[in-house]
């Protein structure tokens, strides 16, 4: 459903990757993180779900 939901996000969306404070694990979303629950890890927005997604990949909050 979360798929789904960023799917139908506007053509000029930005995307984020978000790491959940209490999960410790990383996702992307459509809406900047508020900083609390879950705080933005990464270069900032990115243009495409795609690029949020590589990014995962590469980035060390993610992946330890």
């Amino acid at each position: 459903a979360f798929s789904l939901a960023l799917a139908t996000q506007a053509l000029a969306a930005q995307y984020y990757v978000a790491l959940d404070s209490s999960t410790k694990q990383c996702q992307v979303v459509a809406q900047k993180p508020d900083g609390t629950s879950m705080k933005m890890v990464g270069s900032g927005a990115y243009k495409s779900e795609a690029d949020a997604e590589k990014a995962i990949q590469s980035l060390t909050e993610c992946n330890s």
